[in-house]
């Protein structure tokens, strides 16, 4: 198996689990949040998806200054539900595996993503990939917590 097959199946195993938290969150209690400071359940959803596709362009263009040209069609969506939110992503998610797909295993080790100016570090593509399942595998965290602050049932996630 290939370094980009583990990678492929490592984001595709994320998601699957975000999904089942995601889904369980009662749809009267999406705008929960745990102080005024905090982001939403539906805000998280957003900011994981959104997060993604402008992940993926940071990636392309091989830092952060990548983003100054970039559309984010996230920006003007309303959030209508946790449903509508990963029909409307699907199509970012797919061609960032897409993406993924084309990545040499020399590429992992030598392309450096330069975010110097957005955040501060230079990282290697390989390393900034984990970096991003990891921002996601963080906020499913996050709403499991918020899920047992509310007193509601959390799905079981470790199948």
């Amino acid at each position: 198996m290939k370094a980009t097959d583990l990678l492929i199946m490592h984001f595709e195993e994320i998601r699957r689990r975000s999904i089942r938290v995601w889904k369980a969150i009662p749809e009267d209690h999406l705008n929960w949040r745990p102080d005024e400071d905090a982001m939403t359940c539906a805000e998280i959803v957003r900011h994981v998806l959104q997060a993604e596709f402008l992940f993926h362009q940071v990636l392309i263009g091989r830092g952060g200054d990548a983003l100054a040209q970039v559309d984010n069609p996230f920006e003007a969506k309303p959030f209508i539900s946790v449903d509508d939110e990963l029909e409307f992503a699907q199509p970012y998610h797919e061609d960032f595996l897409s993406y993924i797909n084309t990545i040499s295993p020399d590429d992992l080790e030598h392309v450096d993503i330069d975010l110097l100016e957005a955040g501060g570090y230079i990282k290697k593509l390989g390393d900034m990939l984990l970096r991003i399942a990891y921002h996601e595998s963080v906020h499913t965290g996050q709403l499991l917590d918020y899920m047992r602050t509310m007193g509601i049932d959390r799905p079981q996630i470790w199948d």
